[in-house]
């Protein structure tokens, strides 16, 4: 008897469970465009994970992306190299991707990108982990190596998920791409849990009666570590990372993750419509992006986009990928850009900060053991204090290794925010000489730190986007605005994307696939269609569609 292998999980969102990935892989193509159509000016504003995957898709559609970059091509995706050595890069922004992001792995394979697991804490490939709470300090290799109470509390956390958030249904629904048993179980939570914060939801379970339970879980959570941070936000930011191991089995790409950008940007597909062989985005950008644009604008049924430079072209079409708060602040935008319901959305959009402080070292010398205990003497770090969160990266014993001395968000992060470089990392080493006593971190410390504060990032003003209890309908009206079939003109032709427009912020899976929504969108405005075999997004809308939460209840 042959046993049939499970299929893979995949970050299949329970919002609007399309399966992107098998979009992408079908062998009919994404759609066709008319032939008076094909070569058709579009302009694509930004240059991360997002507006690299619209630009590259509508090149294989046989349109001209014109692409605007305010700073570099990567966006979030930013991978500094240490000076003097070029193949060891600070991952800034994204880091560590779940295999379940399987559009976004359709692109890494597409380029051949190679990936390492990810040394999140007691993950399998991590040596050691060691857990620093109120003074207190718990090393481990697995989670049972942890005292008692830190058992306690992952049975309770798992306790939750299930009696109250039907886990073990919606996994086996998202394994199986059961899109009928997602939307019944998603919509009735969705009505239940739209006004309920992460803290409420623990906080009124009876498997986290006790604070000293809660405090523990916020500090040291599941997946990557501690999730107090998110307290505030959206219970249903939680369930839908918990639901598709988002939070799971992550990998790191091999070089930074800036080459996944970059790599669309070089790459000459082998098949494009309209296009010859060898056409790039590169090429069709004259071998560069256009500088960050300052003003777009309808024009009749299109928008005149104008650029930093003072140049100003009409499009027919806009592709919108950076941070929404851009439109109120860094690009002069004509207020009939988008409809009164979609302005108050941007302007509710809340943003969760970040800060990372990254160090090279003469070696990895955290494998040393200590000769009284002959355990590791520094391992993946989990505190509360100051740090937080620290990681440990190497290539090998003879080769120099790289620490992210600190992983912080939100108020953890503005602590960071007002400190040059410098002082950050004499802050945190005399932090960590309290969790490592005796242990001489500085002494292998190579050169200058390299940090950031997302929030302080002046076309980011923050890492990524975290719903507050109460914003779903914001969300909705977000996602759903690739969806413009039967507007009137003056409401159509303008794309909004990116993960910030997705349910899954903070994933470049959620910029992969809003990506993908807006090339549809493009497509079907331009007046072109998917094959028949092939259903896009819009094409399955009315079937998977969002729940609509009524407006005046």
């Amino acid at each position: 008897m042959t046993s049939v292998s499970p299929a893979p999980v995949t970050m299949l969102v329970p919002d609007f469970p399309f399966s992107y990935d098998g979009w992408l892989r079908h062998p009919a193509g994404l759609g066709a465009l008319p032939p008076e159509r094909l070569g058709t000016p579009v302009a694509v504003v930004g240059g991360g994970m997002a507006g690299m995957t619209a630009a590259y898709e509508l090149m294989r559609l046989g349109l001209r992306p014109v692409v605007y970059e305010a700073e570099q091509i990567g966006g979030r995706m930013r991978s500094v190299p240490f000076p003097g050595q070029p193949d060891r890069v600070a991952e800034m922004g994204a880091m560590r991707f779940p295999l379940s992001a399987r559009a976004l792995f359709h692109y890494v394979d597409l380029l051949g990108l190679r990936t390492t697991p990810f040394p999140n804490p007691l993950a399998a490939s991590t040596p050691s982990t060691l857990v620093h709470l109120m003074g207190e300090r718990h090393r481990a290799r697995v989670a049972d190596d942890l005292p008692d109470v830190y058992q306690q509390v992952a049975s309770a956390w798992e306790k939750a998920l299930q009696e109250r958030a039907e886990l073990a249904t919606m996994r086996d629904a998202v394994q199986r791409r059961d899109t009928e048993t997602l939307k019944r179980v998603w919509n009735r939570l969705v009505r239940e849990f739209d006004d309920q914060s992460f803290y409420g939801f623990l906080a009124t379970s009876s498997a986290f009666q006790s604070f000293r339970h809660r405090e523990i879980f916020g500090q040291v959570g599941f997946g990557t570590g501690g999730w107090d941070t998110d307290f505030p936000n959206s219970l249903l930011e939680i369930l839908r990372v918990v639901y598709t191991e988002a939070d799971d089995n992550q990998v790191a790409i091999t070089g930074g993750s800036q080459r996944l950008p970059y790599g669309l940007w070089e790459r000459r597909p082998e098949r494009c419509a309209h296009w010859p062989a060898g056409t790039s985005l590169m090429s069709l950008n004259g071998g560069s992006v256009r500088p960050r644009v300052r003003e777009v604008v309808r024009d009749g049924a299109g928008f005149l986009v104008t650029d930093a430079s003072g140049r100003g072209d009409r499009f027919d079409a806009v592709v919108y990928t950076p941070h929404l708060w851009t439109l109120l602040n860094r690009v002069e935008c004509d207020p009939a850009l988008l409809t009164a319901p979609l302005w108050t959305a941007v302007e509710r959009t809340h943003y969760m900060g970040a800060s990372k402080l990254f160090v090279l070292t003469d070696r990895p010398f955290w494998h040393d053991r200590d000769p009284l205990t002959g355990e590791p003497v520094m391992s993946m770090t989990l505190t509360d204090r100051m740090p937080r969160g620290v990681y440990l990266f190497d290539d090998g014993p003879d080769r120099p290794g790289v620490m992210c001395l600190s992983y912080t968000w939100n108020d953890d992060s503005l602590k960071m925010a007002t400190l040059d470089p410098g002082e950050r990392l004499d802050v945190l080493l005399d932090k960590l000489a309290l969790v490592y006593p005796g242990l001489d971190i500085r002494s292998h410390v190579v050169g200058d730190p390299l940090t950031i504060t997302w929030e302080t990032e002046p076309h980011f003003m923050g890492a990524f986007k975290a719903n507050l209890p109460g914003h779903y309908r914001y969300q909705r009206r977000l996602f759903t605005q690739f969806m413009q079939r039967g507007l009137p003109t003056a409401e159509r032709g303008f794309f909004l994307c990116g993960d910030d427009v997705s349910w899954t912020a903070g994933f470049a899976e959620g910029a992969v696939t809003t990506a993908l929504n807006a090339v549809w969108g493009v497509l079907e405005h331009l007046g072109g269609a998917t094959h028949p075999q092939n259903p896009g997004p819009g094409d399955l809308f009315e079937a998977l569609a969002p729940l609509d939460l009524p407006y005046d209840a």
